[in-house]
This record gives C-alpha cells, sequence and structure tokens, in this order.
C-alpha cells in the first residue's frame, strides 16, 4: 500500500522538522542506493544520498506509529511503505544497529531496573558492574569478565552493602540476596578461568561459558529482587485525580501470552527451527505508565485480546487491539470524565509520558508539545519488544486498546533523539519470548493472554466496568 500525500517529517536526531508533502517520490530510491546511503560515511560523495536515505527511514518512523487517515479509518498505525521499500529499509537499519556497539541500552530487564523509583547509587554502581559481566561473557572478553567479578565482591565486602540493605523495605531479604550475589561470583570465575584455558571453539570452553552465562543471568534476576526492595513502602506514582475514573497499575504486572498460526500445520520458524506456538512473557510497569499500564492490564484481565488477530506485521512493529466492529478501541465501561469517549463509544485514555528526572508523568501531550524535546524518557523505545501504545496520529488522548511491540532497536535512533520516546508511552517491554516476534504474521491468533503476576496492583476506576 502507498503513502498518502499526508505530510511527514524528517524527525531523526533533535535537529528542525522538515516537512515533505510528497514523501513517494522520495521513498521510490532504488533498494541498492537506499541501503548504501544508510551504511555510507558522511562525504562530499553521498550527502545527497545519505539525506535521502535518512529522510525516507524518518518517515517511516515517524509516520509508522501514528495514523495516516486517508490510509485507514480503523487502524491506529497506518499500513506503511511498500513491500520492498519498507523491507529495505528495516533491514538495512537493523544492520547497523547490529554492527554499532553498545551505545544503547537494549537490555529489557536492565531498561526496567533503572526505571525503579529508587535512590541508591551503590545498586546502581552493582547494577553496572553485575550488567558488565554479562557483556564480556558474551563477547567472550574472558579476563575482564573475572575482573568484574572480583568488582561485584569488592563492593559486597565493602559498607556500601549496609547501605544498602539499609533503603530496603526488608534489609533482611536484600542482606540473603546479597550474600547470593556475592556467592555467584565464584563459580562464575571458576567457569571463566576454565574458557581461559581450554582451545577456542572447543566443546570446553563452550560449556564453560554457557554455565558462566547461566550464573550471570541468576545474578541479574537476584539483582532485580534487590532493587525491588528498595521502593519505598506504599510507593505510588502520583497521577491527576481527574483520572481516578481509569484503571491503575501502581506497580508492575507480568502477562503472559500464546499465539499461534491460524491454521494447525503453521509453525512460527525462528532461525530455521519450527514452533508451535509463541509465548511471551511481558513486565508493565505502572511506576512510569500507571494509566496505560492499567488500562492494559485491565484488557488482558478481561480477556479482551483473547483469540484476536494481529492486525499488522511489517518488521517495523506487530500491533493488534483492533476488534471487530465499528469501533476502533475497547467499548466496555463509563467514559473518562477527563477526556470523553470515542466516537464509537471507545474507552480513551491520555497520552502519558515520564522524563527521566521528573516525579510522574505528564498527560494528555507530548514531548515535544512540552517544549522537551531531545530530553530522555524513563522506558526508552530502545529493546525489541518494546511495548508501546498506539493512538491517532494528531490527537494525543485517542489511545484506548490497541498497542504495539516495536521491532526496531536501532542505534540510529538513542533515547531521548528518536522519534517515539515521548511520543507515545512505552509501558513495558517482552522479558521472554520476544524472537518470537520475528515471525508473527497478520493473521495470526492470540490464543490467551493472562496476568499471571501483580493483578492486585490493579486498582479499578468507576468507568472500567
Amino acid at each position: 500500500m502507498k503513502f498518502s500525500s499526508t505530510t511527514l517529517f524528517f524527525a531523526i536526531g533533535v535537529g528542525p522538522a522538515i516537512a515533505f508533502t510528497n514523501p513517494s517520490s522520495l521513498l521510490a530510491t532504488p533498494t541498492t542506493t537506499t541501503t548504501t546511503s544508510l551504511q555510507a560515511e558522511h562525504s562530499s560523495n553521498n550527502v545527497f544520498s545519505t539525506f535521502c536515505a535518512t529522510a525516507a527511514m524518518s518517515a517511516l518512523l515517524w509516520g509508522s506509529p501514528a495514523i495516516i487517515a486517508e490510509q485507514s479509518a480503523t487502524h491506529q498505525l497506518p499500513f506503511g511503505l511498500s513491500e520492498v521499500v519498507e523491507h529495505n529499509l528495516v533491514a538495512s537499519a537493523k544492520e547497523m544497529a547490529s554492527g554499532s556497539g553498545s551505545r544503547v541500552n537494549k537490555d529489557a530487564e536492565s531498561l526496567l531496573r533503572y526505571g525503579l523509583p529508587i535512590n541508591s547509587k551503590e545498586v546502581r554502581e552493582l547494577q553496572v558492574n553485575l550488567e558488565v559481566i554479562k557483556q564480556d561473557v558474551t563477547s567472550k572478553r574472558k579476563g575482564s569478565a573475572i575482573d568484574g567479578a572480583k568488582k561485584v565482591k569488592s563492593i559486597l565486602a565493602s559498607k556500601k552493602a549496609a547501605k544498602m540493605a539499609s533503603v530496603c523495605r526488608d534489609p533482611s531479604i536484600c542482606t540473603d540476596t546479597m550474600k547470593e550475589i556475592d556467592a555467584a561470583m565464584d563459580p562464575l570465575t571458576a567457569a571463566m578461568k576454565i574458557s581461559q584455558d581450554s582451545f577456542t571453539g572447543s566443546l570446553d570452553e563452550r560449556d564453560a561459558l554457557v554455565k558462566a552465562s547461566n550464573i550471570q543471568e541468576k545474578t541479574a534476576k537476584l539483582l532485580t529482587t534487590l532493587e525491588e526492595q528498595m521502593v519505598p513502602e506504599g510507593y505510588k506514582t502520583p497521577v491527576p485525580s481527574i483520572y481516578s475514573d481509569l484503571p491503575q497499575l501502581e506497580r508492575r504486572a507480568t502477562i503472559e501470552m500464546v499465539i499461534k498460526k491460524p491454521t494447525a500445520n503453521e509453525k512460527f520458524d525462528i532461525d530455521g527451527v519450527n514452533f508451535a506456538e509463541a509465548k511471551m512473557t511481558m513486565i508493565i510497569d505502572g511506576y512510569t505508565s500507571p494509566v496505560t499500564g492499567g488500562n492494559f492490564v485491565d484488557l488482558v484481565s478481561k480477556g479482551f485480546y483473547d483469540n484476536m488477530a494481529i492486525q499488522r506485521s511489517d518488521g517495523f512493529v506487530v500491533q493488534t487491539g483492533n476488534p471487530d466492529g465499528e469501533a476502533v478501541g475497547y467499548t466496555g465501561g463509563k467514559p473518562s470524565k477527563s477526556i470523553g469517549q470515542g466516537p464509537k463509544g471507545e474507552r480513551l485514555i491520555p497520552c502519558e509520558i515520564t522524563v527521566v528526572g521528573d516525579k510522574g508523568p505528564f498527560y494528555e501531550t507530548t514531548i515535544e508539545d512540552e517544549g522537551r524535546g531531545g530530553e530522555a524518557t524513563v522506558l526508552p523505545f530502545s529493546s525489541y519488544g518494546a511495548l508501546g501504545w498506539a493512538r491517532d496520529e494528531y490527537d494525543p488522548n485517542s489511545g484506548s486498546s490497541q498497542f504495539f511491540w516495536l521491532l526496531f532497536d536501532s542505534d540510529l535512533t538513542p533515547a531521548g533523539k528518536n522519534v517515539l520516546d515521548g511520543r507515545y508511552p512505552c509501558f513495558g517491554y517482552v522479558v521472554e519470548g520476544a524472537t518470537f516476534l520475528q515471525d508473527v504474521k497478520e493473521g495470526d491468533i492470540i490464543v490467551s493472554a493472562k496476568v499471571t503476576e501483580g493483578l492486585e496492583y490493579l486498582k479499578q476506576g468507576s468507568s472500567s466496568s
């Protein structure tokens, strides 16, 4: 499907916006030229081609998460570029992202830890060292991983451990958790030393690295337990009282979702391995997105998404949430007193954005409208499988039930400098099974979505029946 003549904006980075009233001519660049331009160095020989390719990517990024009215009256994200151009633009950007280092934090669980409302420089120091070990093990920087384990043990043997325990709701839980982390560093170090002594590429090296990776993964989960204990007792993200009639999530919830192909003989092909179903675990964050997260958890608990088809999958996002019928969102309950309801009776929720350093979210506007473009959001769209809330392009309060998983985790669009952060709420991440999104297609069916943890943190509003 072609783009309409709707104006798109050149919005990568923090530079000025440039309007393109005829993006179809811009995006008609041949595939080879587009790919080359995205990967080329800026020089006098390719300034124009690089500009065109970057502008095309900008148009994709800006247009994709917003409605283009001429294209669709029912979906809150457009069906976008022609298949050939869209495929090659996204593939090229992914290729650049995969080879551009670690400038962007793409670890969903790490991002969630940084999103916790806690105040302990000691635990952040511990977190950095534990997460660097993960990178070192993955990239076979064996000596660095061993040094990292020593640093972790040094932190936990110092007065910093007592300071961390002192800010926990239950200091004994934190003390025991830190002891477990400390104890895990010894077998991790031993495994890394075995990998050092093994021949490169041997089974012994592989097995030792796998063991070290498993130990690091265990310590990362312990770190999450430690940091969650540091959230103050009774903490609630401040939400204006005018939204009290909407469901709100006061902490975090875990969602498990199972997706299947429409026919029994179809399988999910993930790197050559077939799976009968795609099972994903998602963490929904009520600290940064109490209204958005509450709305989603409420709909999941009602079974709203059960047996719903995936409605968009184009290599940039996977999206669903548009029910059968004329309405483009959930129609249960009473209209919100703050923003009313949609034209077909849809329950609407306000756009909800939380910026680093703020005490809580701001509502019914975007980061640009607030004059804060370029500032970082607490949960950025920088992880594969980031969850975003869909809405109409020019109406921040038009979200209802449509959401998307972002498949694009590019260093080209780092936190605070892309066209999603601060314009669309990021309300959680896929923490297990995100690779299944590679082969989730339009027409696949969500056979079940369940709240497995945290339902007790959902507070119903008067309009959420």
